[in-house]
């Protein structure tokens, strides 16, 4: 109905394309794609007994080197490079200023200082930030779950739904969060894990603890997701994308249960990550305010205007850092930087530069925590208001007041929905 009244569009049951983010085909790339990329995983990984030595590698090393960084600055790049979040900045500095500056200094602080300062081994000190990072990432991952979750939940018109939102948020934690942890440390792919985890389970019961807790979480995976589902199928208005997400989600999870090398759930885990990060950045920055009050941002602002421009921007700055942040993010086992830069990838991990390079890793990845909460904290109207252009709904354009205070995605009915959060691959002294 192209010629409706745009407040009777918006209050009408929302479509299976406006439940959508931005579209099914868009969705399906950025968003949902353990939908299609769990199956091809294990087909790329079908009669090799090394993951590594696999097709799996490959498709790893083409999305990794674009999305694996570009993911990291996302947030940095709405807060500092596009207009629509320059109100932050002036009324909100203590979470997009000074606390990115303290992180920094802190990180670079407690990996230089000599240890006549810190009396503490370099090697000791990166351990422990490595399990801060741990610990920081998996709730990091889980958060933007549930924010996901909770933007298709707006898309189909419940975002004040309480009860739902309630279950989106324990079973993010409990399935994208805490079963998470469970499967690596089964796996033994946690960071540094036979010095912080294993003296946990002690030596007798390991085996046994191991078989109840393989088995146990296995269960619980199946019987949550049903839950969710059930409670999805039953309401008002189901939503498709909600409950391919919650598909996929579980898939990947079971899959870090039951797969025989954990480097499969590390690729689908990670990409799905970063692929969500880009993907609602790109949103974000296309559809918000383009007017440009400074030089930097008029300089960016015909990359701004355009989605596939910003992804396109995080993706060549994604490649520009990756033998920079490699050295703090992965061992040697796992170098992707060297198949781009060669041997000077290589020099960089030797080179006296890296106390200063696993300080500049660790920054940038604890600042990215903090300004993806930041960036997408919607329960701030200043953030609603510079995130417009993800929030609209697909159909409706930020320059209808009416149908931008009305629509099931608005920022209106966003209000009670929680935050899309949005680091490291595949190694196993880090956490995906």
């Amino acid at each position: 109905m192209p010629d409706a009244d745009p407040m009777i569009r918006a209050e009408a049951p929302p479509s299976v394309a406006t439940r959508c983010i931005k579209s099914p085909a868009w969705d399906l790339v950025w968003i949902l794609n353990p939908l299609w990329l769990v199956p091809l995983v294990l087909l790329l990984a079908q009669d090799h007994e090394d993951a590594r030595n696999s097709p799996v590698d490959g498709l790893f090393f083409v999305l990794a080197v674009p999305l694996w960084f570009g993911h990291r600055v996302s947030s940095a790049w709405l807060a500092y490079a596009t207009p629509a979040y320059r109100p932050l900045l002036a009324r909100q500095r203590l979470r997009f200023v000074a606390a990115p500056l303290l992180i920094a200094a802190a990180c670079f602080a407690v990996l230089m200082a000599p240890e006549r300062v810190l009396p503490m081994p370099l090697e000791e000190r990166v351990l422990w930030l490595v399990v801060l990072d741990f610990l920081l990432v998996s709730h990091h991952y889980a958060a933007q779950h549930f924010g996901l979750l909770s933007l298709y939940r707006a898309r189909a018109g419940r975002a004040s739904s309480p009860n739902t939102r309630r279950l989106d948020r324990w079973f993010a934690l409990i399935v994208g969060g805490g079963f998470v942890v469970v499967a690596q440390a089964l796996t033994g792919s946690i960071a540094f894990q036979e010095r912080w985890i294993d003296p946990w389970l002690g030596e007798v019961a390991s085996d046994l603890l191991a078989r109840t807790l393989h088995d146990g979480g296995i269960a619980l995976v199946v019987i949550l997701t049903a839950l969710v589902l059930g409670v999805e199928l039953r309401s008002e208005r189901p939503s498709l994308p909600r409950i391919g997400y919650v598909l996929g989600l579980a898939a990947m999870v079971l899959l870090a249960f039951i797969a025989r090398d954990p480097f499969l759930f590390i690729v689908l885990w990670s990409v799905q990550h970063w692929s969500a990060a880009m993907g609602l950045t790109s949103l974000a920055a296309a559809g918000g305010e383009q007017a440009a009050t400074t030089r930097w941002q008029r300089l960016l602002a015909p990359i701004n205007r355009r989605g596939w421009a910003v992804l396109l921007a995080l993706s060549v700055v994604s490649v520009l850092l990756l033998p920079l942040l490699e050295v703090e993010a992965v061992t040697d086992d796992y170098v992707y930087a060297d198949r781009i830069f060669g041997e000077a990838a290589w020099w960089l991990r030797s080179s006296p530069f890296v106390p200063v390079l696993l300080a500049l890793g660790f920054a940038t990845g604890f600042i990215h925590y903090l300004l993806d909460r930041a960036a997408f904290r919607f329960s701030s109207p200043d953030v609603r208001q510079a995130a417009r252009g993800l929030l609209i709904a697909p159909g409706l354009t930020a320059s209808s007041p009416r149908a931008a205070q009305s629509s099931p995605g608005s920022p209106a009915s966003l209000a009670a929905a929680a935050r899309p959060g949005t680091s490291s691959p595949h190694r196993r002294s880090r956490a995906p």
